[in-house]
């Protein structure tokens, strides 16, 4: 592959754990880069252990949380969970971090704020360097650290993208499949390596992007409703957003209301057919082959260095055939021409 891919997926409750073994091995084969389980301990199986199964049957993809928090975890559990990854996968482990949505309102909690995430960041680098660190006023030590596992910050409003610029390995961007918008984001980024007096390749920027290629238009953006809903939903209390976006704010509005965490990305979710099509098109890439690999090379003419396909449940192994035998293939052919 010419550009850098990755993959993102969580274990559905009605899938058998046993596949995740196979699954992983079919991203390690198709040269995919990194893949990535979502943490969701209502609607996903146990990130860990999917994580540790995947580790154990791949030999060259980088393993990670995508992502994880700082409160349905403490700190210290997650840095072991990590440190027991990285020494399973061989050194393969990276950590993703986010402020927390669905896995943390499902407990009850609040997401983190800015401040917190700089300071659990710091934290996670003191414990993976196996340094006495200050965690929630009780000093600790990881026993088990070996080396600095990468931290990515899943962002998409300003001031996380600023701290992911500022303090991070990596920044998983997070939002839409829309080039005006992203090249929005962007902008907070390269504010934050300025600030910080980073160079750019300090920092490893992958895009999350979802996508269905299907022939029948409707039929693609149907099948990317659920997670055109869940990315909805968050936008609600933005403040700040790009004006092209604006005229979204009641899909919003009408996602908040209607979203319910345990359908969170399922094809079968109740709140799945709230937003407008004009929205789903905007957040994800939904067409035929030829419309998504033109909206791919769009893409990729950002200043992005890895593109991650968030794997939408129903028929998953179908799925990632068809990217890594079809689509990708396609992107790379028409950008060579």
């Amino acid at each position: 592959m010419t550009h850098r891919y990755g993959i993102s997926l969580g274990v559905s409750p009605r899938e058998p754990l046993s596949r995740t073994s196979e699954l992983a091995r079919m991203v390690d084969d198709g040269g995919f880069e990194v893949l990535w389980y979502i943490d969701f301990q209502l609607g996903m199986k146990d990130v860990y252990a999917a994580m540790n199964l995947a580790a154990m049957s791949t030999k060259k993809v980088l393993i990670g949380t995508g992502v994880t928090n700082l409160v349905t975890r403490h700190p210290t559990v997650t840095a072991n969970a990590m440190a027991a990854l990285d020494e399973l996968s061989g050194g393969r482990a990276v950590l993703g971090l986010g402020a927390g949505w669905s896995a943390v309102l499902g407990a009850g909690a609040t997401p983190s704020r800015v401040g917190e995430l700089r300071t659990g960041i710091d934290g996670f680098r003191r414990l993976f360097a196996g340094e006495a660190c200050e965690i929630d006023g009780t000093e600790v030590r990881l026993a088990t650290a070996t080396r600095q596992i990468p931290v990515y910050l899943a962002a998409s409003q300003p001031a996380m993208l600023r701290l992911a610029g500022e303090i991070c390995d990596g920044v998983v961007l997070m939002g839409a499949a829309d080039p005006e918008f992203c090249a929005w984001q962007l902008e907070f980024i390269h504010e934050g390596l300025a600030k910080a007096g980073r160079p750019r390749e300090r920092l490893t920027i992958d895009l999350f992007v979802t996508m269905s290629v299907r022939d029948d238009e409707a039929s693609a953006v149907d099948d990317i409703r659920a997670w055109a809903t869940s990315q909805a939903a968050t936008f609600h209390p933005w403040k700040r957003m790009p004006p092209a976006w604006e005229r979204f704010r009641p899909d919003f509005a009408r996602a908040a209301d209607a979203y319910h965490l345990v359908d969170h990305l399922s094809l079968q979710a109740r709140h799945k057919a709230i937003v407008s099509d004009d929205f789903a098109r905007s957040v994800a890439l939904a067409g035929d082959l030829d419309t998504c690999v033109e909206g791919l090379q769009k893409l990729w003419q950002l200043d992005i260095d890895r593109i991650t396909f968030a794997l939408l449940s129903g028929g998953r192994m179908q799925r990632l055939a068809h990217l890594s035998d079809t689509v990708i293939g396609a992107v790379e052919a028409a950008g060579a021409g």
